[in-house]
């Protein structure tokens, strides 16, 4: 198998796994939201470390906190993927799958924007456009149903700043996931111990609660190690356009096993949010493939610089 079709397939099935994650959370419905990131937290630690000791690379893991300033902002990171996985159980629980999933997809978006207000980023037309088409979808969601979409503003907000801090860390991405899940292990064991010191404790009730507990770590490792694997392999244009994958099995399992109600405010409001990001991904392509083009360009000219009879029409 060639490393494009493997990564292709990394891909898949990270983002196949990320969707259909709802399913796995319903399981565990009954079990309060906050003792449920605790053990996600927790076991997510024990999982990646094992894989670190694996690979010989523990003592990166050390490394990487060894600064405060570098263990403040791990830590920073570590607290937004934690609200950001807490906001994606609690709206299994609430019966809120499809907002969450509208987060999700609202996230390309707000990354966009972020880029512009962070780092300085340009914005094209299309691109404006595809930020100016979600906004006006909240914004329809919103008076369609007398509320704001809370759960999906939050989930990609979370997710958005979670994206900037990473992209000021130089860690990998398995060495960085475990130091913010180690920042976090003292908050989840505390919550284990108060839930356990008061006899409300799932882990240890009963077979089945225990078990799903244990597994929510590998659930929630493996997608991330496949998609480390894949953005390897795999152009960065292909990647944006197969995680959509993700939100969409995470609608589909919102409307069709949970069966939440999808009226017609959400269908205009999905709606726009997927053209957006069918103008968003348009672009994207676009702007990867003029990269490629300039790249190659440029590769060409600095081949021919360096051996200048390379074009054939000299004799040897």
């Amino acid at each position: 198998m060639t490393h494009g079709k493997s990564g292709i397939l990394a891909l898949v099935g990270a983002c196949t796994i990320w969707g259909l994650s709802g399913l796995f959370y319903k399981l565990l419905a009954h079990i309060p939201p906050i003792e449920v990131l605790a053990h996600r937290t927790f076991w997510s630690f024990v999982f990646f470390a094992l894989i670190l000791v694996g690979q010989g690379r523990l003592r990166d893991l050390f490394q990487a906190i060894k600064s405060p300033r570098s263990a403040l902002v791990i830590f920073f990171a570590a607290f937004m993927i934690g609200a950001n996985w807490f906001l994606f159980i609690m709206s299994i629980q609430i019966s809120k799958a499809m907002e969450a999933s509208l987060g999700y997809y609202l996230f390309p978006l707000v990354a966009v924007l972020f880029g512009v207000l962070f780092f300085g980023e340009r914005l094209g037309r299309m691109q404006v456009l595809a930020v100016g088409l979600a906004a006006l979808a909240v914004s329809v969601l919103t008076i369609g149903l007398g509320v704001a979409p809370w759960v999906a503003l939050l989930i990609s907000l979370s997710f958005g700043i979670y994206g900037v801090v990473k992209k000021k860390l130089t860690l990998g991405p398995v060495v960085s996931v475990t130091a913010e899940v180690m920042l976090l292990c003292p908050i989840a064991l505390t919550v284990m111990y108060l839930s356990w010191s008061q006899g409300q404790a799932a882990y240890g009730a009963n077979l089945r609660d225990t078990v799903l507990l244990m597994i929510s770590g590998p659930i929630t490792a493996t997608p991330l190690i496949l998609f480390s694997f894949a953005t390897k392999r795999v152009a960065l244009g292909t990647v944006g356009l197969v995680q959509y994958l993700n939100p969409t099995l995470q609608f589909l399992c919102a409307v069709l096993v949970f069966g939440e109600p999808f009226g017609q405010w959400h269908a205009i409001a999905f709606g726009l949010i997927w053209t957006a990001l069918a103008i968003y991904s348009v672009a994207t392509l676009r702007q990867d493939r003029l990269s490629r083009k300039v790249a190659m360009a440029a590769s060409g000219v600095s081949t021919v610089v360096k051996n200048p009879k390379s074009d054939g029409s000299a004799k040897p």
